[in-house]
C-alpha cells in the first residue's frame, strides 16, 4: 500500500477546515486529564476532544492520526502538556495553520523548564492553575456565559480542597519515608507528599526508554534488599523489562508496590483518579507500618 508522507495526509484532511463556530467552544486536549478540566469548566458550552485518551495503551508510543488532525483542524482551543511529552503536538499545530486559536502549554502556564519531570499532572498545584486559566479564557470567547464558566470554576476548586487535604493529612503521617519509583512519573505526588525518592537516575533512564546502568541497578537492588525503602511506585502502562524485574524483586520482599498510569482512567474524571491512588498509597504505607510493628514485637 503507497504510504504518504505526514504533512501531505494532514493537508488534505484540513483542507477547506469549518471556520471557528460561535458555540460550542471546540477545545482539543493532548491529553485526557486535561481534556477532563476543560470539561468541567466548559459544560454544555464547549465541545472536548482528547487525543490520547488510552489507559491501556502507552503513551510514549503515540502516532498522530488523521482524527486528531480534524479535530485540531476545528479547535479554538488546544491543551498541551509541554516538556517534550507531547511533542508531535506541535507537528499538528504547525500542519492546522490558521489564526485565532488559543493554544495553552501547561507547562509554560506553570513555569517549567524543558528538563524537568514532564509528569506535571500529578503536582497538585497544576490542575488548579489550569483551571483557572481555562475559565479566564472561555470567558473572553464567550462572554454570555461567563457567570456559568465562574460557577464552574468555583465548583472545580471546591472538588479540589478534600484531595489537597487528604496531601496535607498523608504528608503529616509519611513526610521523610523513603520510596522509589521504577519511572518519575508520580514524583511531584511523592514530593507533595514529603517522602525522600531514591533511584532518580534509574527512573530518569527508564522515562528516556534507554537502559540504566549497572551502577543504578545495583543502588535499586540493594535498596530493595535492605529495606531502605518503604514503597515501590510503578507505571502500570509502561512497564519495561529493567522495570519489571524491580516490581517483581519488591513484591518477593514484600515491600509495598502501588500502581499509577499515565492516563485518566476510564469512567472518572481528574479528582477521583487522584483520590484513588492517594488511596492506594495510604493502604501500601497503613500495611507496611503493620509488618514493621509486629517485626518490633
Amino acid at each position: 500500500m503507497k504510504r504518504f508522507p505526514f504533512l501531505a495526509v494532514l493537508a488534505l484532511l484540513l483542507a477547506g477546515a469549518p471556520a471557528f463556530a460561535a458555540s460550542p467552544l471546540a477545545v482539543v486536549a493532548a491529553e485526557n486529564f486535561y481534556g477532563d478540566i476543560a470539561r468541567q469548566i466548559g459544560g454544555r458550552e464547549a465541545s472536548v476532544t482528547s487525543i490520547l485518551d488510552n489507559p491501556d495503551a502507552d503513551p510514549h508510543l503515540f502516532e498522530a492520526s488523521p482524527r486528531a488532525a480534524r479535530a485540531l483542524a476545528a479547535a479554538r482551543f488546544v491543551i498541551a502538556n509541554g516538556l517534550g511529552y507531547d511533542p508531535w503536538m506541535r507537528r499538528l499545530l504547525a500542519a492546522a495553520g490558521g489564526s485565532g486559536r488559543k493554544v495553552i502549554s501547561v507547562a509554560r502556564l506553570l513555569g517549567r523548564r524543558r528538563g524537568e519531570n514532564p509528569h506535571i499532572w500529578y503536582d497538585p498545584k497544576t490542575m488548579p492553575a489550569l483551571a483557572k486559566a481555562l475559565a479566564a479564557a472561555f470567558e473572553r470567547a464567550d462572554p454570555a456565559h461567563a457567570a456559568l464558566y465562574r460557577r464552574r470554576l468555583l465548583r472545580f476548586e471546591e472538588s479540589m480542597a478534600p484531595i489537597a487535604a487528604r496531601i496535607a493529612a498523608l504528608k503529616s503521617r509519611f513526610a521523610g519515608l523513603p520510596a522509589t519509583a521504577t519511572e518519575p512519573v508520580f514524583g511531584y505526588m511523592l514530593k507533595a507528599l514529603g517522602m525522600r525518592i531514591r533511584n532518580r537516575r534509574f527512573q530518569l533512564a527508564v522515562m528516556n526508554n534507554t537502559e540504566p546502568g549497572a551502577l543504578e541497578v545495583a543502588h535499586f537492588e540493594n535498596d530493595l534488599r535492605r529495606r531502605r525503602v518503604r514503597l515501590l511506585v510503578y507505571n502500570r502502562q509502561v512497564l519495561e523489562p529493567m522495570a519489571k524485574r524491580m516490581l517483581a524483586l519488591a513484591k518477593a520482599l514484600h515491600i509495598p508496590v502501588v500502581a499509577v498510569s499515565e492516563t485518566l482512567p476510564a469512567g472518572r474524571d481528574y479528582q477521583e483518579w487522584i483520590a484513588s491512588e492517594l488511596d492506594a498509597v495510604e493502604k501500601a504505607l497503613a500495611t507496611e507500618g503493620a509488618r514493621i510493628r509486629n517485626h518490633a514485637r
